[in-house]
């Protein structure tokens, strides 16, 4: 049998009974979980959570760069790498979590061509910083069903804008709802190019909630990403529609983990 993933708390979402961010990271703990993510930061306790993770042993797959800013846009780019490098110093404390990065929307009259040049000149510069620093960007697919308006809802095209940026601290975070939403094949997006994706965040279909409460063929994407030879860990990013431990005990037995 293959090696089990490790599986992370989406604590935005999850143990919100707990209360505070650094609360939920302990009662993650307390459930069994070695490893959580959440979204933007500046909003969050950030001294706390650093307190808390030291004291549980717990580590985070992924924080967003905060505040979101548009990798298309150029007269956003100088804002979009700020963001960037304040959220490397930010999150430091953390453990040099992975950096999550959403492209922003459209911009009207702009050309594809000109849409993914200046994509890539803004992900080169938040690149340099990553690199220097020694901490992995992700870059994240979102879907049009949630953003009609954004830039980049095609994992082939976040790949493509991976490859063409060329550097290790890079990668692409794969998620199986946004993908879905989106009516991709996960198979065909992700041959040859698995080595590409650092992270996988997964949800159900329709309604974004634990792995076994909709009609995702888990068994199938589980066999995918095995038969692909993905290393990384898999984040539960959904709303539990379940008390978190029989959630938990669902979403491991879905996923055969």
């Amino acid at each position: 049998m293959s090696a089990a993933y490790p599986l992370s708390s989406c604590i935005e979402w999850q143990f919100a009974e707990a209360g505070e961010l650094d609360a939920r990271l302990r009662a993650a703990k307390a459930a069994g979980f070695e490893f959580a993510e959440f979204h933007l930061w500046r909003d969050k306790p950030v001294a706390a959570l650093a307190q808390a993770l030291t004291e549980t042993g717990m580590r985070l797959t992924g924080v967003c760069v905060d505040p979101r800013r548009s990798i298309v846009d150029p007269a956003e780019r100088s804002e979009m790498v700020t963001a960037v490098r304040e959220t490397i110093a930010a999150t430091a404390c953390l453990g040099k979590p992975a950096l999550i990065v959403a492209s922003g929307f459209r911009v009207e009259g702009m050309s594809e061509d000109e849409h993914f040049a200046n994509a890539v000149a803004a992900l080169r510069e938040a690149a340099d910083a990553a690199e220097a620093a020694g901490v992995m960007l992700l870059l994240e697919p979102l879907n049009t069903r949630l953003f009609a308006a954004m830039y980049l809802v095609s994992t082939k095209l976040g790949l493509d804008l991976v490859e063409a940026v060329n550097s290790p601290n890079l990668r692409l975070l794969y998620d199986v709802w946004h993908s879905a939403c989106m009516g991709e094949d996960m198979a065909k997006v992700l041959a040859g190019r698995i080595h590409l994706v650092a992270h996988v965040q997964v949800a159900d279909m329709d309604d974004r909630h634990e792995p076994g409460t909709g009609s995702v063929d888990w068994a199938n994407v589980m066999q995918a990403l095995r038969g692909m030879g993905y290393a990384g860990s898999l984040g539960l990013e959904y709303f539990p529609s379940l008390p978190m431990d029989q959630s938990y005990a669902l979403s491991r037995q879905t996923l055969g983990c």
